[in-house]
């Protein structure tokens, strides 16, 4: 059942074939704005412009999974996947939701989760001596960690660029 909101599949073929015909056309204006921007601003929590602001100034950011260790670093098991301190760093009022909001915010297209580590490897250091990293490598007997980082899309430099006042000392 459609709701009253939604447009039927000849509308939006019909707005599909507009936009088609406007980028064809050498004489329209298109705007240097992206036409999500204003939607996305709607779809974020006001930690997840912190976490954004973060990953502008600072660059890609650490993140590690605890996995039971095997030999051969087969079949081991997930024990905590993604603890970073992104949360503490960008200044979250609600770091509880920091899985939450990176979730949110690589469905906007914003971040994404690389399996390479960041550069300074020394930055895993600090990582893995938080309380939350050393509770989870306590779960088995035998545990480690892989190192991956978070990053900025793209997409997400663009949005950062135009949406947010990265370089504003208000944190």
């Amino acid at each position: 059942m459609r709701g009253r909101d939604t447009p039927s599949p000849t509308a939006l073929r019909e707005r599909g074939a507009e936009l088609l015909r406007q980028s064809a056309d050498v004489h329209f204006d298109d705007t240097d704005v992206h036409p999500a921007y204003a939607r996305i601003l709607d779809a974020l929590a006001p930690d997840e412009a912190r976490i954004l602001r973060l990953l502008a100034m600072q660059g890609p950011q650490p993140s590690v999974d605890v996995r039971t260790a095997t030999p051969l670093r087969v079949g081991s098991e997930l024990l905590a996947p993604g603890l970073t301190m992104i949360g503490a760093e960008a200044g979250c009022r609600h770091v509880e939701r920091v899985h939450a909001y990176l979730n949110n915010l690589y469905r906007l297209g914003l971040v994404w989760f690389s399996r390479e580590p960041v550069a300074d490897r020394q930055r895993y250091q600090v990582l893995e001596a938080q309380p939350d990293v050393a509770e989870a490598m306590n779960q088995a007997k035998r545990t480690r960690t892989v190192r991956r980082s978070i990053h900025l899309t793209p997409f997400g430099h663009d949005f950062c660029d135009i949406c947010l006042p990265v370089d504003s000392a208000d944190r």
